[in-house]
């Protein structure tokens, strides 16, 4: 048993865990600078954290993918129950409630949802034939395990969160092969719901809204994190002013430099082109991930491999839309690159499980 998986283990792409390794480093370098040349508060701390996840990844990685179709829909419970939980006992923090006081940690339901409701998706459409999946019968139970998870996040208040689980949910239905018509009713019956939709959203949250639609009306005030965005990006030019040189974010005008604004700080010291080189890394990511997806045998590891590699693009592009002024500001960090704990440990969770079904690929899972 050991000695299959040790064969198996070779199986590993090492080429995409350097890539990881190569964003944490080039991270913490970030983090380093914003803390003004200090290891601490964050560099170091990120540090630790990478490596447990790593640690993380690769026992995830050695697991039988069948294992963890067969844990997916305990595993959405759980992560349910903890969002539920968030509701009644959930501790505020920074102007939001999403987290449980585990004595020991600190736990964000909402993180654990974004790989739970993708592990459940997957076994449930592995388990749908073609025919199944053109009733629209078919599509309630999901439709409500996506929509359930994503109004308690949209309750904490986490846009961003909601907006992933949203994105991946709908992107594993596409896949599945749901006809185009659904979405664009299910699209219209969402534009039908936007009055009750901005109801439910904060005054901060509208805000951000707005000052999307128009940056340069209160520029000092709901407009001021965006404009000093684009300010400090554009000043990086095409080299960079180079490392801890940046004006805009080691003089303070660049607020939350460490997480949500980090990419910013990075194409201010190095410029166009070092932003270039991160935006490939991360590409470099999702191909991988889209290529496990493509060459597994089975119908569930196409999922799960698309769901995860869905999430980091989701992220990705959320958060580098976020600070050029494409989208509004919804506090989505990049992944590896901010500060955070909970945001590492998910996206090295989602990579296991990628690194799963390109081990087990071609193991025999039945209907």
């Amino acid at each position: 048993m050991r000695e299959g998986k040790w064969r198996r283990l070779q199986r590993m792409n090492l080429a995409v865990v350097g890539i990881l390794v190569l964003i944490t480093l080039i991270g913490a370098a970030m983090l380093y600078s914003a803390a003004g040349g200090s290891i601490s508060p964050w560099a170091g701390k990120q540090l630790v954290r990478f490596a447990v996840g790593l640690i993380i990844l690769f026992i995830i990685a050695l697991v039988d993918v069948r294992t963890w179709s067969m844990l997916a829909y305990p595993f959405y419970m759980v992560s349910l129950f903890f969002l539920i939980a968030v509701e009644a006992m959930g501790f505020i923090g920074m102007g939001a409630q999403r987290w449980l006081d585990l004595y020991v940690f600190n736990l964000q339901p909402s993180e654990l949802m974004k790989i739970s409701l993708v592990l459940a998706l997957a076994r449930y459409l592995h388990h749908c034939t073609a025919e199944q999946i053109s009733h629209v019968r078919t599509l309630v139970l999901p439709s409500l395990m996506i929509l359930l998870p994503t109004l308690f996040v949209m309750r904490q208040p986490d846009l961003g969160t909601a907006i992933i689980l949203l994105i991946s949910g709908i992107s594993l239905f596409f896949v599945a092969g749901v006809r185009w018509w659904k979405f664009v009713v299910a699209g219209l019956a969402v534009s039908a719901s936007m009055p009750v939709f901005w109801s439910l959203l904060r005054d901060y949250q509208k805000n951000r809204i707005l000052t999307f639609l128009n940056p340069e009306q209160d520029p000092l005030q709901t407009g001021y994190h965006i404009m000093q965005s684009k300010i400090a990006l554009g000043s990086g030019g095409f080299w960079g002013k180079g490392f801890m040189q940046g004006t805009q974010s080691h003089l303070n005008f660049l607020p939350e430099k460490q997480t949500d604004f980090i990419f910013t700080m990075l194409c201010e010291e190095f410029g166009f082109m070092g932003g270039v080189i991160v935006l490939l890394l991360y590409v470099l990511l999702i191909a991988y991930g889209f290529f496990v997806a493509i060459k597994s045998h089975h119908a569930f590891g196409r999922y799960l491999a698309l769901g995860m590699t869905t999430t980091l693009f989701s992220y990705v592009f959320i958060n580098m839309a976020m600070v050029v002024g494409l989208v509004p500001v919804v506090g989505l960090p990049l992944p590896l690159l901010s500060y955070g704990g909970t945001a590492v440990l998910t996206l090295m969770i989602g990579m296991g499980l990628v690194f799963s079904v390109a081990i087990h690929h071609d193991v025999r899972m039945g209907r």
